[in-house]
């Protein structure tokens, strides 16, 4: 059996990855210092006996006590609402922390594997944006915080997989939407779908032209699967749905499927938002064999279901 450490496992994505590591057999060590995770993400895993919960964070060395194949470094604040809140320590946590699981996974011989970010692209001046594009980011402006530390910590992983022999990859994940997200998360998705079932106008920001990529946490979580097992050591790969639509269509689908009377209102876009983000996935399809599979339709009636029955729980839904 083998033993998975996941980093930032009580998130929205790190929990989900949890459960299908623990679907394919595998013993899960998820790790989380409760900063932006949740335990309500893991505790459906609790009894499980092949999964353990770690309260720590990893700016501190980590130490695991048992062997393990695998490090899923998953660990960092990456809402948008977190950046101009918690810069520093988003900073240390893709720096040191990132330093620090590296070590503990050497030290086990353990594949590694970083999840960096589309946001290592910037404002990207190229789209779709290939794994060979150097990005187009402002390394002072308020989202700098993640962007470079992100950028930072793909540099590390580079180094120590060229000097120190790790076996490790990267890959860049693409706006990822589903269950457990964080209502005050920041990003598009939950913002829609909160303001649509409470009745609030659904703030689009700039004039809704701006494009976004939405794929869907199970086909991501697949896709980190299929990474960390193939034969990818070194290499860099896009994660993300290539379907690309404006968040002003993205709010008017939400507000349709919610059936709710919100109106959309526009305010000033927010310095340094992309205008456009969409990932070319064909090393993904040509190295992993990936390409999404879950459909926008889809993925958002699920998501919005979870967001409907969690509010209607706490008596603020319809």
């Amino acid at each position: 059996m083998y033993t998975s450490v996941v980093t930032g496992g009580a998130g929205f994505i790190g929990s989900h990855l949890c459960e299908y590591l623990l679907s394919k057999g595998e013993r899960v060590i998820a790790v989380d210092n409760l900063g932006s995770g949740n335990m309500d993400n893991v505790k459906g895993m609790l009894d499980d006996d092949n999964f353990s919960f770690i309260e720590h964070d990893v700016r501190e060395p980590l130490k695991i006590g048992e062997r393990v194949d695998f490090f899923y470094h998953l660990a960092s604040r990456a809402s948008p609402s977190d950046f101009g809140r918690y810069p520093i320590e988003i900073m240390m946590t893709n720096s040191v922390g990132t330093y620090n699981v590296i070590n503990v996974a050497l030290e086990n011989k353990a594949r590694f594997l970083l999840a960096s970010t589309s946001e290592s692209y910037g404002d990207p001046d190229v789209s779709p944006q290939p794994e060979t594009y150097w990005g187009h980011v402002n390394p002072v402006g308020p989202r700098s915080c993640y962007d470079e530390s992100k950028r930072f910590a793909e540099a590390l992983t580079m180094a120590f997989i060229r000097r120190q022999g790790l076996d490790g990859r990267v890959i860049r994940i693409f706006n990822t939407y589903g269950p457990r997200m964080r209502p005050d998360d920041g990003r598009v998705v939950p913002n829609f779908i909160t303001q649509a079932l409470s009745g609030k106008p659904l703030t689009v920001y700039g004039d809704g032209s701006q494009t976004r990529s939405f794929c869907y946490v199970s086909d991501l979580v697949r896709g980190i699967y299929l990474m960390m097992h193939s034969n990818a050591k070194g290499m860099v790969v896009n994660l993300g749905n290539p379907d690309e639509m404006t968040v002003l269509e993205l709010a008017r689908k939400i507000k349709d499927m919610t059936g709710s009377p919100s109106e959309i209102v526009f305010k000033p876009l927010p310095e340094n938002d992309p205008l456009q983000r969409r990932p070319d996935i064909a090393r993904a399809k040509a190295l992993l064999g990936w390409e999404p599979e879950v459909s926008l339709e889809d993925g958002l009636k699920r998501t919005i279901a979870w967001f409907r029955e969690r509010m209607n729980k706490k008596g603020r839904g319809p």
